[in-house]
């Protein structure tokens, strides 16, 4: 019997809609990481939590469960090898009420990369109260947690009586190398006081030799507190000049530029969240030295992006992915962020000797 040449009309409409899954899903496919490169993982905000008094869903009788901040983790332990990833940051804002549901949940989603990968955890102002207090992320993520891994640095511990204000590994840091290239990671809280970044300070000049990526979780975003709900989307972005925590102690990013992240040659990276109606920003300062330090905003509404940031050593550039660990795609365009070369793009990074 002669072949009849394949068309999709030659297909049941089961058959049909299979295909066309398989090739969607084929295609979503993220391309291996090429030999000799690295991928840093960032982890925007993951506030989305649903169940039984949760924002979302106050009306719940189901237990809390967070479904994208245990995708995004998955996704990473499935992917360690394929894309080669390195290390992981979280950009803070881990729950968003605040209590010991969300955080047995965030412990949970962060216990599948526990022993797995490097990581750090950065406390957003959702993780603390206004005053600074971060006694509840301390129980969870304290620096008992991290202290038997090499890469673990420590952190910062405050010469005053009041370990629940910045204590406790609410600033880390972390030292890795990848690529042939030593690191270290600096998680600082938001609107760090200055005792924190006189101790930053001295880390970065003690590691000098050691090119530095700072996680806080205020930087970029808009300008000034925005007096409207629309001023959030519409008002001027950049540094951000306001805060929300610490009260008269807490540094703006502004003032985190100036004390801190300028003066040091070693910095290339800034990594932070917080502003999800900016959704993604990116904005390259000159530092004191003349070094570019690349500040990058990453908050997808605790929806199912996340930020995989693939470090091509050979070509001196990072290429900065947008990736939906939920719907296993490129992510092209967002609510408040249309353009595609927001959320997909390059940047140059000296790294070959």
């Amino acid at each position: 019997m002669p072949c009849r040449p394949f068309t999709f009309r030659s297909l049941s409409l089961g058959a049909l809609s299979l295909l066309l899954l398989a090739t969607s899903t084929h295609a979503a496919e993220l391309d291996p990481a090429p030999e000799g490169s690295f991928t840093l993982v960032v982890i925007p905000d993951t506030q989305g939590y649903l169940g039984q008094g949760t924002k979302k869903t106050p009306d719940s009788t189901e237990p809390v469960s967070n479904p994208v901040f245990t995708r995004h983790v998955k996704w990473i332990t499935d992917h360690l090898a394929d894309q080669r990833i390195a290390f992981v940051s979280h950009v803070g804002d881990i729950v968003d009420k605040s209590n010991a549901n969300e955080w047995g949940i965030a412990r949970q989603c962060l216990d599948v990369l526990h022993g797995n990968v490097p990581y750090s955890v950065t406390v957003g102002n959702h993780d603390m109260k206004g005053s600074g207090d971060s006694s509840l992320f301390q129980k969870s993520f304290g620096a008992e947690r991290f202290r038997d891994f090499a890469w673990y640095g420590g952190c910062f511990e405050p010469a005053r009586p009041t370990p629940e204000l910045s204590g406790n590994n609410a600033n880390s840091y972390q030292l890795f190398s990848a690529g042939g290239l030593d690191f270290i990671h600096l998680s600082l809280e938001c609107n760090a006081p200055d005792d924190v970044l006189a101790w930053a300070d001295a880390l970065l000049t003690k590691h000098a030799s050691r090119r530095a990526l700072i996680t806080t979780h205020m930087d970029l975003g808009v300008l000034e507190h925005p007096k409207t709900a629309e001023g959030f989307v519409k008002d001027p972005k950049g540094r951000m000049n306001w805060t929300k925590n610490h009260g008269s102690r807490g540094n703006t990013a502004v003032q985190m530029w100036d004390k801190l992240y300028r003066k040091h040659a070693n910095l290339g990276f800034i990594f932070c969240g917080d502003q999800s109606r900016c959704t993604a920003l990116k904005l390259d300062s000159k530092g004191d030295h003349g070094n570019t330090v690349h500040a990058l905003l990453s908050d997808y509404t605790s929806s199912g992006p996340l930020r995989l940031y693939r470090f091509l050593p050979w070509e001196d550039r990072v290429q900065v992915i947008t990736y939906d660990t939920t719907l296993n795609e490129l992510t092209e365009t967002t609510e408040y962020v249309k353009a595609r070369e927001e959320h997909q793009f390059s940047l140059p990074y000296a790294m070959r000797p």
